[in-house]
């Protein structure tokens, strides 16, 4: 957790003027203790937000933070996405479901500054001691004459002596909350649902064009060679140029970072319409590249290849596993299988860039708008300060938008014309030539001894890695890099003899932070075995675990028996149903999982009831966590009903919703959520709901039929 200094605050609050002048224009006498606050003698306060809005909620959950020790009055609050000034802000990016951990001390110290300062400035005002003043929702009250008066009317005041220092504040015990642990509505609902919410693709500015940019359809491809003749010659298309590729660059003082931007040819036009037109009637040759042939049964065949083959790493090896095996009856085998698969957000990639002069001007839905913005000022080759990002709302990211392509692709475009362009991703681009979750291959072997216990566990991941699609040949020598997204180490439950190996499988398909990254496929594997271990023994599968969680993992065990105990686990269900349970560790949350499905006559699967439990710390608006764990439950269940991304001849086969089939809303379970109290700090909820989802339903689907799935999607993993 990040901890705020009286130096850092006090810097921010002395170079705050620079800041929301980027953000808004403020009203002359505004009272602006620091970065995040500004109160206008109106009474209305403005809270900045820092962190990009990607659909995770930080607009609402790191204002209830700020107002809670502001005592501010929720009514008078308006929310404003901070500019992207790093110098002055430090979380101009998010990724790793860390928004609300480093929220949770500098946006209480930020409120608490504010309201000491505004109580300080009442006492002043009334010529009273201090100790008799306290705050309360958004006014001062002097206790022994009820006296109020409102922030605003304390502004003027307040603007003229010290700000409280920030090292010195106090903040407010967990009993003393008033937002904070409150189901609150979000701030941003009302835009979305009125159409007001301005998202990337709802950028419009004065005389902008359009572009949109054909790319080899082959991984490792490039531009042979175009004829434009028939794309310039139809109505409003501008221009029609060749973009370059772009590869390892410097992205910071300490590293080069492939940007894998693969060029292609750019279309310019009047709208989007006439740029896809215009894009279709080019006459193109390809060169196929490296990647000619490639195919997902051939990547398939080299994956159980190395299963079988020396491993590149053994990251825990734990007693003696080899032996263990050699002397246990009971060894029990499997293979886990999951594929490539897309981020597939509903916003499609897009950016708007108009470059002048001496500056250039962004308008973009990116979860890093500090390094984009570090970005294109190095691929221009002007100082950093004359890069403007507006951060827009996104439509979903699911780290997709953590890349860095389609926002330099904006500004080759945009260099090349003079008028702001958007650059818009159709939704078959965006399928066929983003990043994906590796594909990874499983072999494991685990035995159980004759109390129940696991006497061995070995567990060989191969998997496409995602260091490989980004890190030089040099960073690369080091097997702990290149295993670096992959692994996530020993299991939660107690085995004396652990072994875990890792094997990479080299791909042209381009992989990336896919949500949950590795925790995704890893999960699936261990807690899909722990649940064949646990029939191996004879134990009910929640027994098996509970049983056997290491001692750090307490609380891993109290969110799966309160999933169960919630679910009516062991109670008799009709045939043909089944109830599955899984769990998981991560991003400092724990989450467990009791799915209930029907399974058909014919195989179809029809989920019919999610039962979660979760422990994140305190969970800042009770609202938002539960909409983390539904969005979470709904977006990973793509993958296990029917997502998937094949390849063939280098390209991808999939292009839109009808052949990469998101979850359709007549799929969507009931799911509850039920959330264990706390007053720790909270912790990351927007990646821990996905990894438990895919093991809960398919060891449902083997208590419902007596079949393990093995593969997802189930489509085609069912044994």
């Amino acid at each position: 957790m990040n901890s705020v200094t009286r130096r850092d605050l006090l810097k921010t609050s002395a170079a705050f003027v620079v800041g929301f002048r980027l953000s808004a224009t403020p009203t002359a006498g505004d009272f602006a203790p620091n970065g995040w606050i500004r109160v206008s003698p109106d009474n209305r306060i403005a809270v900045i937000v820092e962190v990009p809005e990607l659909g995770q909620g930080p607009r609402t959950a790191d204002v209830m933070l700020l107002a809670d020790e502001m005592e501010a009055d929720w009514a008078s609050i308006q929310v404003e996405q901070a500019p992207v000034v790093s110098g002055i802000y430090s979380h101009l990016a998010t990724g790793g479901s860390g928004a609300t951990r480093e929220a949770w001390k500098y946006m209480r110290v930020a409120g608490a500054q504010a309201r000491e300062t505004l109580v300080t400035a009442a006492a002043k005002q009334w010529s009273v001691p201090r100790e008799e003043c306290r705050a309360e929702q958004g006014t001062v009250v002097h206790t022994p004459s009820s006296r109020r008066l409102t922030y605003g009317e304390l502004v003027e005041t307040a603007s003229k002596i010290p700000v409280a220092d920030p090292a010195r504040v106090g903040l407010k015990k967990p009993s003393e909350f008033r937002l904070i642990g409150k189901a609150m509505l979000r701030t941003d609902a009302p835009a979305k649902v009125d159409g007001s919410a301005r998202f990337g693709l709802d950028v419009r500015v004065p005389g902008m064009k359009f572009a949109v940019i054909a790319r080899c359809p082959h991984f490792g491809g490039s531009l042979a060679s175009f004829d434009a003749a028939a794309a310039k010659a139809l109505p409003g298309v501008r221009a029609v140029f060749a973009v370059p590729p772009i590869g390892f660059t410097s992205v910071d003082a300490n590293a080069v970072r492939n940007i894998n931007v693969a060029g292609g040819v750019a279309v310019i036009a009047d709208s989007t319409w006439a740029a896809i037109q215009a894009r279709k009637a080019l006459k193109i040759s390809w060169d196929k590249g490296p990647g000619a042939g490639d195919s997902s049964t051939a990547l398939r065949r080299r994956m159980v290849r190395e299963s079988e083959s020396p491993p590149l790493l053994i990251p825990v090896d734990k007693g003696q596993v080899l032996a263990a095996f050699n002397g246990s009856e009971r060894v029990i085998e499997a293979t886990y299988e999951l594929p490539f698969q897309a981020h597939a957000t509903m916003e499609p990639m897009n950016t708007t860039v108009h470059v002048r002069k001496d500056q250039i001007e962004v308008w973009s839905p990116t979860q890093i708008a500090a390094p984009g913005q570090y970005l294109i000022a190095h691929l221009a080759g002007i100082p950093r300060d004359k890069v403007t990002i507006h951060m827009m709302l996104c439509g979903g990211s699911f780290g997709r938008r953590y890349q860095w392509d389609y926002l330099a692709e904006a500004w080759q475009v945009a260099k090349e014309f003079d008028a702001p362009v958007q650059l818009m991703w159709t939704r078959e681009d965006d399928m066929q030539h983003g990043f994906y979750r590796q594909y990874s291959y499983h072999r494991m072997s685990g035995a159980v001894d004759e109390q129940g216990r696991i006497a061995a566990w070995r567990h060989r991941i191969v998997s496409t890695p995602i260091r490989t699609t980004f890190d030089t040949h040099e960073a690369l020598k080091d097997p702990n890099r290149v295993a670096s997204a992959e692994l996530i180490g020993e299991i939660p439950y107690d085995a004396a003899n652990f072994r875990l190996e890792y094997s990479p499988v080299d791909s042209l398909v381009p992989r990336a932070w896919w949500r949950s990254v590795e925790s995704s496929f890893h999960t699936f594997a261990v807690e899909c075995f722990v649940d064949e271990l646990a029939r191996a023994a004879g134990i009910d599968p929640l027994e098996f675990r509970l049983r056997l969680l290491r001692p750090e993992m307490t609380k891993l065990g109290q969110v799966l028996q309160l999933a169960a105990d919630k679910s009516g686990w062991g109670a008799p269900l009709p045939a043909g149903e089944g109830r599955g349970i899984a769990g998981y560790f991560g991003f400092g949350s724990y989450v467990a999982y009791v799915a209930e499905v029907s399974v058909a006559g014919n195989g179809t699967v029809r989920l019919k009831r999610i039962v979660s439990a979760v422990d994140c710390g305190t969970a800042v608006n009770l609202d938002g966590v539960r909409a983390m764990v539904e969005g979470a439950v709904n977006f990973a269940l793509t993958p296990v009903l029917a997502g998937e991304i094949t390849i063939e001849d280098g390209t991808i086969r999939q292009s839109n919703f009808h052949d990469y089939r998101v979850l359709r809303i007549d799929q969507a379970p009931e799911i509850e959520v039920h959330l264990v109290p706390s007053d720790l700090p909270p912790e990351g909820m927007g990646e821990p709901g996905v990894p438990p989802l895919a093991p809960a339903v398919a060891n449902a689907i083997f208590a419902a039929t007596g079949k393990r799935v093995r593969r997802l999607p189930l489509s085609t993993g069912t044994n």
